[in-house]
């Protein structure tokens, strides 16, 4: 029996990767999606799902009950192990930075922000961001298995370098990937195979979109367009049949340069009216009259004016005036990369949620795919999208092979 299992696992070794990816985005919830999934047979469906299991990564029902109404020998479900291994993940912002500890599934385990003033010198807020993510490794007792970070600038491949971090007082060019990797390995956090982690790093509205395709709004999406505003500036992402796109050298979809108001504002890039001074949160409270204050970030302000004073007329009017810049710098996008959906996070989601059918209406008007056949604009569902995103680079070594990620 035991000659068996091994001789079916081996026919099916080069499965665990894209099994154990199945049942962490919630696409293989049961043994006979599993089968149909992989294209084998049940009985090596079933010793992958096993080995899977004795790994510690996923959970097989051993009594599997049948659904109300259905025929037939009931499916054994899957799950990601409750108890199962972590990675670190993290996201520096222009407010400070936020680690937690997240499992298969995109599941956060445990979090700690870090609010602080993020210095020029990046090595000393990425010690920061590694000893808050080691506290909660030792807090929760949880095996580590990578580390990912997500920074507010594009990040060249492949050197690993924030080449624009221009809400941030970094020089341009920053080694954020090298800083973030010795960091890890002055604290000990392992990666696959139990060396020293190698920690990935990338744009956060690139990981936030990793992350929405996989476990949020952008999930089933072939051509997923995700453009979001932060804590200052504005992003975008192209996910394109799962992967994302990002260029010859990591730079691809600088949306936030798009401009959308050629007598504007000034933008650090050189140019006026960009996207990323007209519809970030600083841009709405400006328009509003509203002065920011120190108490909480920009964004939090910009969220809690659009949802306590949207009756206000000077806040309606700010919130219509960035809604109409968003709109055609989304029509302009959709004329080039022709998306099946987009996806908004940050303040362009609460805009979205306050007048959806301004927004959409503006992108159809402006845009020739929009009007010959609407395309879906909807908010980002996951909380922490950037983080989730993190997670997943940091995942992606054990999804691609399993056995060589745990030793």
């Amino acid at each position: 029996m035991t000659q068996t299992r091994t001789t079916r696992l081996e026919r099916g070794r080069g499965a665990l990767g894209p099994a154990l990816e199945l049942v962490h985005t919630g696409r293989a919830p049961t043994r006979a999606v599993l089968t149909a999934e992989l294209g084998v047979t049940r009985a090596t469906a079933g010793a992958v799902a096993a080995e899977l299991e004795a790994l510690g990564l996923i959970t097989v029902d051993a009594r599997p009950a049948a659904a109300a109404g259905s025929q037939g020998r009931p499916s054994h479900r899957l799950s990601v192990a409750p108890g199962g291994p972590v990675v670190l993940a993290a996201q520096i912002h222009a407010d400070g930075f936020r680690a937690a500890l997240v499992g298969l599934g995109g599941r956060m385990v445990a979090t700690a922000p870090g609010c602080m003033t993020v210095p020029a010198d990046p090595s000393h807020i990425i010690d920061a961001v590694v000893e808050a993510g080691a506290g909660l490794l030792r807090e929760t007792g949880r095996r580590c298995l990578g580390a990912g970070l997500a920074v507010p600038s594009a990040v060249a491949e492949p050197e690993g370098t924030a080449l624009n971090p221009l809400h941030l007082s970094w020089p341009a060019g920053a080694p954020v990937r090298e800083l973030f990797t010795d960091a890890l390995a002055k604290a000990g956090i392992p990666g696959p195979g139990g060396a020293t982690a190698t920690g990935s790093t990338g744009n956060d509205v690139n990981l936030a979109a990793l992350a929405e395709h996989r476990h949020g709004a952008g999930c089933g999406s072939r051509h997923l367009l995700c453009v979001a505003t932060g804590h200052r500036g504005v992003g975008g992402a192209l996910v394109l049949d799962g992967r994302l796109h990002s260029g010859s050298s990591g730079l691809a979809l600088e949306v936030g340069h798009l401009t959308v108001n050629p007598a504007g504002l000034p933008c650090h890039c050189g140019s006026r009216g960009c996207l990323d001074v007209e519809t970030d949160p600083l841009a709405f409270l400006t328009a509003a009259g509203r002065t920011p204050g120190p108490e909480v970030s920009l964004l939090q302000q910009a969220r809690d004016l659009l949802r306590t004073e949207y009756d206000d007329p000077s806040v309606r009017t700010a919130a219509e005036l960035i809604v109409d810049r968003l709109g055609l710098g989304l029509a302009g996008l959709v004329n080039i990369l022709n998306p099946d959906r987009i996806i908004l996070g940050g303040l362009h989601r609460a805009l979205l949620d306050a007048d959806p059918e301004r927004l959409r209406a503006v992108v159809a008007d402006r845009s020739l795919w929009g009007r010959s056949g609407s395309v879906p604009i909807l908010p980002c569902t996951l909380d922490y999208n950037s983080l989730i995103g993190a997670a997943e680079a940091a995942w992606q070594p054990v999804l691609d092979d399993p056995l060589a990620a745990l030793g």
